[in-house]
């Protein structure tokens, strides 16, 4: 449906510019208006009942961290496995990638620069939400509609732990110590990652005199692409480090915040309002039963420690 109400406007759109007349010009245009408004409306208001006689929860994700492991389990993957069981449907897993996660479920390109982004041509739509450790960015929020949080988050910086330079010491006010952590950063080689939460351009990493090095891996290699050496330092959001943290313990130190503190949720198509309102009834019944507590520590044992107020009383 999302496609089809794409391609019905563009093509009645150039049948106007193409037209001479008045009737092409200003009469068409608002046919076009009526009728994306009749078909959007028929759209959003059954896309939980096109998903339910469909039969079948498609969670579009990527191997990150331990949201989707990869190897058929993660915190994510059970998450979307229990919505899929409160709606009465089947769950499949979709492999993407971060170049094209966003297209897979709107059904068009993007192309993003810092918290700015274009829509480009139509692209195959090949599931319902995507779920992966997925953070909240102004320019995401520009294409997608997020469900309430379901993990914080947070930019850190990090260094393997034989690095000379020093974590910075908390000052009570994340914005000086934001300041602090990237004045380090100055002819340092630092790793990130475009078209990712790690993208150089959401935190202005050049302004900071650091050698910005544009990682060509996933998420996660980062920390284990520092401890071989391949750069001083490189960011890391909070999920991933967590993860570095326990499975290389004594390998990598944490410097400082490069962000304010983030949430990540799952993103769902803006035509999709019914579906992210079921979810977000699924999430308050998971924390309210304790299930999602549990899937959280299963997968992520010390998230609690680092960021309490997030987790109290879920």
């Amino acid at each position: 449906m999302r496609l089809f109400i794409s391609k019905f406007v563009t093509e009645v759109k150039n049948m106007a510019q193409a037209g001479r007349s008045k009737y092409w010009t200003r009469t068409i245009p608002m046919a076009v208006i009526a009728c994306w408004a009749a078909l959007a409306g028929s759209a959003w208001c059954g896309d939980l009942a096109q998903l339910r006689s469909s039969g079948t929860l498609k969670h579009v994700g990527i191997p990150y961290a331990n949201f989707v492991t990869g190897a058929g389990d993660g915190m994510d993957v059970a998450l979307m496995q229990m919505f899929a069981k409160y709606l009465g449907v089947r769950y499949e897993y979709v492999k993407s990638d971060w170049g094209t996660v966003v297209q897979d479920v709107i059904g068009k390109r993007v192309q993003s620069k810092g918290d700015e982004v274009s829509i480009l041509e139509d692209a195959p739509v090949k599931g319902d939400l995507i779920a992966n450790g997925f953070t909240v960015l102004p320019w995401r929020q520009k294409v997608l509609s997020f469900s309430t949080p379901t993990f914080p988050s947070q930019i850190w910086l990090v260094a393997r732990v034989d690095s000379k330079v020093k974590p910075i010491k908390p000052s009570g006010n994340i914005d000086t110590d934001i300041a602090r952590t990237k004045a380090l950063m100055k002819k340092k080689n630092v790793m990130a990652l475009k078209k990712t939460c790690l993208d150089p351009d959401l935190y202005h990493l050049e302004a900071t005199g650091a050698n910005v090095i544009l990682f060509n891996g996933n998420l996660n290699e980062l920390a284990p692409a520092i401890i071989n050496g391949k750069a001083e330092m490189t960011i890391l959001d909070v999920p991933d480090a967590l993860v570095a943290l326990e499975k290389w313990p004594g390998k990598i130190k944490i410097l400082g915040p490069v962000s304010h503190k983030q949430e990540m949720a799952v993103a769902f198509p803006k035509d999709s309002p019914q579906l992210r309102d079921a979810f977000n009834d699924f999430l308050k019944q998971a924390k309210k039963d304790g299930s999602y507590a549990r899937i959280v520590r299963q997968y992520y044992p010390t998230a609690t420690a680092f960021f309490p107020e997030f987790f109290q009383n879920k």
